[in-house]
Formats: C-alpha cells, structure tokens, sequence
C-alpha cells in the first residue's frame, strides 16, 4: 500500500505543478498580448480617424469658397454644383451639400437641391458656429454615413450658410477590412457603426452589459471573465471570430465612438500548455529515473539479504568471501554516489557558464553606446567650460540618440531571448559607416589613428539592421585601434565597394591576426585575460550579426596589418527575392 501511495502523490504533486506552470505562463502570455492588441486598436483608431479627418478639414475649407459667397442666379447655382461635384468625385465623398440658414439645399453635388438638411444634427451644430458632425444610416439606400457641417460666415460675422461633406463609412473601413483581429467601433448609444468584421454590424450592447447582442434576436452565446488585469471574452458569434478573446477598448471623443478589439488568446493558451507539458515531461522523466533507481536499490537489497542468509549457513571458510563481497558492494554504492556528485556539478557549472555568457554577451551590446554617452558627455562638459552652448545641446542631444539606441539594444536582447529577430530592411551603409566612425572619432583622435574614409556621395542601401551593423563596425575599428597600440604608424582604412555583394573593408597597420582561423571563436582573445575590454566576445557576436543579415565576415593579414571584409546583400537584390 505505501508503494503506491509514492506514485499516486508524485503525480499529484506533478498535476499541481503544470497547473501552476499553466496558469503563470497564461497570465504571461496574456500581457504579451495585450499589447499587441493595444498596438492594434490604436493603429485602426488613428486610421480611421485621420480618414475622416479628411472630410472635416475639408468641410472646413470648401466653406468659405468664394463661389459659394452668391447663389442668387441660375448660373451662380450651376457654377457652384459643378463645383460641389468635382470636389465630391477627387475626395470619395457620398455627396457635398451647400445650404442655407433654413437647411434649404442651394447647391449639391447629387443635384439634390430644393431638399432640406434643417433635421441633421451636424447642420443644427453648424448653426451655432462650430463644427457638427453626425453618423447615421441613408434612408434610401441603408448605406452608413459620417456627415460634417462647417458654417459660412457673413462679413457681420453670423452664418450665412453651411457646407456639408457626406462620407460613406463603407469606403473609409474598406481599407483595413478583413484585418487579422477584430475591430469595431461603437457609438455613444451602444451600436456597433463601424467594424472590420461585417456580421458584428450594427450588434448592440444594451446598457448595463459588457458583451454584444444582434439585431432583433436573443444574445448568443457568451461569457467575460477576468485574468487579473484582463477581460477575456467568451463568444461564439461565428467562424470569423475567436472562441477565446482578450478584449481591450480605447475611448474615441473626436468621432464620438469607443473602439474595441478582440484578439485571440488561442496561442497564449498553447504557449502555457507547452510549458506546462515541458514541466510536467521534465518530473515525470526524473520521478522515472527515481523511480528505477529504488527499485533497483530495493532489488539489490533483497537478493543481498538472501545471499547474506546463503552464507551464514556455509562453512566457516565462505565467511572471508562474504566480507569481500560486502566490500565491493560498498565500493559500487560510493562509486554511484560519487558518480551523482560529478553529475551534480557538472550540471551547476553548465549553469554557471550560460550565466557567464549571458551577462558578458549583455556587457558587450551595451558597451559601445555607454563610451559613447561618456564620450558626448565630456565633450559637452568641455563646450559648456568654453561657453559654447550650442554645441553643448548638441552633445546633449546625441546623449538622449545614445539612450535610445541602449533602449533598442535591450529590445533586440528581449526579443532574441524570445526567438524573434531584429526587423530587417533598408539600411543606408554611407550612414551606418559615418555613424561609427563618428562614435570612435574621440577614440581615434586620442590614440593618434588617422583615418583614411571617404563616403561615397550617394547612399548605399543594403539589407540588414541599422543598429547591429554600426554595432558590428564600432567593435572591427575599436579591434583595429586595440591592435595598432604601439606602433609607429597608425592608420585606420575603411572602403566601401559596391558590384554583385557589397563589400566594406575595415584595415589596419597593426601586426596582424596571429591565429586566422580562430579569430571568431567565442571567448578567443590576445588580450589581458580578466580585463572588460578582452572577453573575446566582440567578432564572434559580429561574425553571428553579419550571418543573421545573409552576409559573410572574415579577416585576414595584409602587407602591412591585417583587414577585415564585410559582405552583405544589396537592398534591391533582397527586396526581388
């Protein structure tokens, strides 16, 4: 009984375990998530409010047109419609109304005039000398509309008039229709106007509830938790819409609307099951190994015994052989022992290392742009001491560039520890050369390097990350300064060759690469061992950074130092692929 409460605890033990595994990486999971939903709403939010934005300014300026100042004659009027229409057929607009203050129509571009726009709410703002804007549904045709009305003003200053621009929502939402999550905004009333996905159109939200209802029918299916900070929908409102679905909402005032979004939490979930089911494999592999081990201890035990009792019943001459088998049974007992201690801290210094690597690999990214803070700031301090102000803001302004390229740099580093990579696209390598050249000017200037560079006089557009290439040349010039150290001549080359690859050389006039071979090995260096400056860090992460863009880096020895060749991909010839 005792040998299968063991087993039936670990496992619950295990269950609890996963559980618990499950639930933090969900929660995890749910804040990544979140903001990619939040970055989502947003983007829909501002694009549909800078597409209406369009019809607004325009209402505003069509209303003060001259052409519209006098509409008394026939020719006037006709004048003023072709007017109206042109501007109709270049904006998109459903139609462009110009009416009195009465609200009767003088000139439209759907030649509806005689009608009246006295009952439209934007026309009734715009009698008041603001700006009025409204959203409704067409009569005639049941298309959706956002409307805007901006008064005409008299020389005496009251409105004279009002310009009315129809937009239909159909074409605005047309752009960003079908997007992967689901949008839809919803008006001060509680009715869904605007939504990438159609069958959500005009659903409604009845006060006092958090989910949506159809039009004329029962609500379906549904059910809104809380995660902690999050609100995760439960919906079965069709085969375009998640099952699962992280809601988030973002208060549109301009337009009157409140946008929402929905995003499926489906890879969240996935996410945590497969941790949960790594660290449920990872227990029950172990409780395995455990397991087999008492057993086996159990086993050997139980034979042990009964040879013991084998032998107390033989010959007074067996004994010395019996105690020699104890001691070898002795010997195998501290030999495993000894054989877990070696697995033990073999286990803690593979740990040890990864640590190591980790923060030196970290010191390394973050090296480069905190000498060059250091070196703006110095120089800063040096301007202000001269009274030079202006430069002084300036250095001041290359710190705060500094600062945010650190801030990139950690991006990178998070978004490497979760498998994803740098966005790469066009880089501009005249700009990426200039720019560590200018890192490592005070550098140079100090250690006596001249520089041999001159940038071509048109950009250089090649396929890789701004930031990780200057990273890449930053460290080849500081190794070529680090090399030239002592020597008589000191001059730094740097060429930038353009045909089927492009190709940049960084040389040097130091003594050369002692072990070509090895030069990209990590932790391979010529420099004091224990110092910042000598983890032999640097062209390893380079040689990984050139070979993530498709491009090569290798090094060798010249005539008078060494150079090292940077290959990468032309911008257009990546951009065909």
């Amino acid at each position: 009984m005792q040998r299968l409460l063991v087993p039936v605890g670990f496992l619950l033990a295990v269950a609890l375990l996963a559980a618990g595994v499950w639930s933090y990486g969900y929660r995890q999971a749910l804040f990544q998530l979140s903001e990619k939903a939040q970055a989502d709403l947003e983007l829909a939010s501002d694009r549909l409010s800078s597409q209406l934005q369009v019809y607004q300014e325009l209402a505003v300026l069509m209303a003060e047109h001259p052409a519209l100042r006098n509409l008394e004659t026939e020719a006037d009027r006709a004048a003023a419609r072709a007017l109206l229409l042109e501007v109709a057929d270049k904006s998109s607009a459903v139609d462009v109304i110009f009416a009195d203050t009465s609200g009767r129509v003088l000139a439209a571009a759907q030649d509806v005039v005689g009608g009246s726009v006295a009952e439209y709410p934007a026309f009734r703002r715009a009698m008041q000398g603001a700006l009025g804007s409204a959203h409704g549904v067409l009569g005639e045709t049941g298309n959706r509309i956002y409307s805007y009305a901006a008064p005409s003003f008299a020389p005496d200053g009251r409105v004279s008039g009002v310009l009315m621009v129809i937009a239909d929502v159909e074409d605005v939402e047309r752009t960003w229709r079908g997007s992967t999550e689901a949008v839809f905004f919803v008006d001060r009333s509680g009715q869904v106007f605007i939504t990438n996905r159609s069958e959500l159109l005009f659903w409604s939200r009845p006060p006092g509830e958090v989910g949506l209802r159809p039009p004329g029918q029962p609500a379906g299916d549904f059910r809104s938790t809380r995660i902690g900070p999050h609100e995760v929908w439960t919906i079965g409102w069709g085969p375009y819409l998640p099952r699962r679905a992280l809601h988030l909402t973002r208060d549109l005032p301009v337009i009157g609307m409140t946008g929402e979004v929905l995003m499926d939490v489906a890879p969240a979930r996935r996410l945590a099951a497969l941790q949960a089911a790594a660290v449920a494999a990872i227990c029950l592999a172990f409780g395995a190994l455990l397991f087999l081990a008492t057993e086996r201890r159990r086993t050997l035990a139980q034979a042990n015994a009964v040879l013991e009792s084998r032998v107390a019943q033989r010959t007074r001459a067996l004994t010395a052989a019996n105690a020699a088998l104890r001691r070898e049974v002795a010997e195998r007992q501290e030999a495993e022992a000894a054989l877990k201690r070696a697995q033990a801290d073999l286990v803690q210094a593979g740990k040890l290392s990864a640590l190591g690597k980790m923060s030196a690999g970290i010191s390394h990214e973050l090296n480069q742009p905190l000498m060059a803070i250091r070196q703006f700031a110095d120089n800063g301090a040096a301007f202000l001491a001269r009274g030079n102000s202006e430069k002084a803001r300036e250095n001041l302004g290359r710190i705060a560039d500094m600062a945010a390229r650190m801030a990139r740099i950690i991006k990178n580093l998070r978004a490497f520890a979760r498998n994803e990579s740098e966005p790469m696209g066009k880089v501009d390598l005249v700009q990426v050369l200039n720019t560590a050249v200018e890192m490592t000017e005070s550098r140079l200037k100090s250690d006596g390097i001249a520089v041999k560079w001159r940038p071509p006089n048109a950009p250089v557009p090649a396929w890789g990350g701004e930031v990780r290439l200057v990273q890449v040349f930053v460290n080849l010039i500081n190794n070529a300064a680090d090399a030239m150290e002592g020597r008589d001549r000191r001059q730094l080359t740097i060429t930038l060759d353009r045909a089927e690859r492009i190709r940049v050389g960084i040389r040097d006039t130091g003594p050369g690469i002692a072990d070509p071979d090895r030069v990209f090995e990590p932790f391979y260096t010529t420099k004091t061992v224990g110092s910042s400056e000598g983890m032999g860090l640097g062209l390893s992460i380079s040689y990984g950074l050139v070979q993530s863009f498709g491009g090569e880096i290798r090094g060798a020895n010249t005539e008078d130092g060494a150079e090292f060749t940077v290959e990468l991909e032309p911008y257009e010839k990546e951009a065909a692929a």
